[in-house]
């Protein structure tokens, strides 16, 4: 069962879809699980899918918009704002909290592609979160940084300052998209990443009117300065299950947070599986959530 909420980020109104399981009984008690979407991403798309599979599983789930993204309030639209989606995770949470039919000592959180990189950097600090699984992790921040020199990172930041500027003084808005907009834009030296994420987003397999495949120029700024993994090492001590693919092209990420946690850790791979076949792909997913509803079964 699905129910459509909103909930409070500051003065913001924030859009979910709640996924409740079946033979739902209001007077029990259900653990809860945060499903955070990817960059570009909405909770209709693999958020929703794996909130509704877990709350086929006896769980409670919530599939959320980001802040400034999907149906969820916030200005700039279309900004991608690490730090502001770690407190979008937090007031999930919050709402999960008031739920009469949500154990407030059973809370996970489940992140999916840079979701899953929030998810983690949320966990880190947020306690009421007691167990954290993420499916085809990135670090946002890392990604964005790449391989670049810091030189051409600070070239970078300069022309971010530079567009706030011109912004603040009515030029238009710059917007870049997250995969190819068109199959025309693909050639033999488009990455998988980008293939994949084309066929995904940009075609009737997922496709949704508010995954618009753009975020805001500005948001650079930010997505570089930020990083995942600082204090996973220092306080993420809740229990944490890594699943990737073994094709993946984004695996390191998932990798490195392993390496660096000190504390419960699995690391689980799902043979033949790229990056974004996690998403929806059966074969998959039905490796996947046997594995999350086995680990948030244990750990909350």
């Amino acid at each position: 069962m699905k129910k459509s909420v909103t909930f409070k980020n500051g003065h913001l109104n924030m859009a979910g879809n709640l996924y409740l399981p079946e033979k739902f009984e209001e007077n029990k008690k259900y653990s809860g699980i945060v499903v955070v979407h990817p960059g570009g991403g909405v909770k209709e798309q693999t958020a929703g899918v794996y909130a509704e599979k877990l709350s086929k599983q006896g769980f409670v789930a919530l599939a959320f918009d980001a802040s400034c993204q999907g149906d969820s309030e916030g200005e700039p639209r279309l900004l991608e704002d690490p730090y502001a989606r770690v407190e979008d995770v937090r007031c999930a949470v919050d709402y999960l909290t008031t739920l009469p039919y949500v154990d407030q000592e059973k809370i996970g959180a489940l992140g999916i592609c840079a979701g899953g990189g929030y998810a983690v950097s949320a966990t880190q600090t947020e306690r009421r979160i007691k167990a954290v699984a993420t499916v085809s992790a990135v670090d946002i921040g890392a990604m964005f940084r790449g391989e670049a020199s810091v030189e051409t990172q600070l070239q970078t930041l300069e022309a971010v300052a530079k567009q706030r500027t011109a912004e603040a003084n009515g030029t238009e808005v710059n917007q870049l998209t997250w995969a190819p907009d068109t199959l025309e834009e693909i050639n033999e030296d488009t990455p998988v990443l980008l293939r994949e994420a084309y066929d995904y987003y940009r075609t009737p397999r997922a496709q949704h009117p508010n995954s618009t495949n753009r975020f805001q120029f500005t948001s650079m700024d930010k997505l570089m300065s930020f990083s995942a993994s600082s204090q996973i090492g220092t306080y993420l001590t809740q229990p944490m299950l890594l699943i990737v693919g073994t094709e993946a092209d984004t695996r390191g990420y998932s990798d490195q947070f392993y390496s660096l946690s000190n504390g419960p850790k699995e690391l689980f791979e799902v043979e033949g599986a790229t990056h974004i076949a996690m998403y929806d792909i059966p074969e998959y997913i039905g490796q996947a959530v046997p594995k999350l509803t086995n680990f948030f079964g244990k750990n909350l």
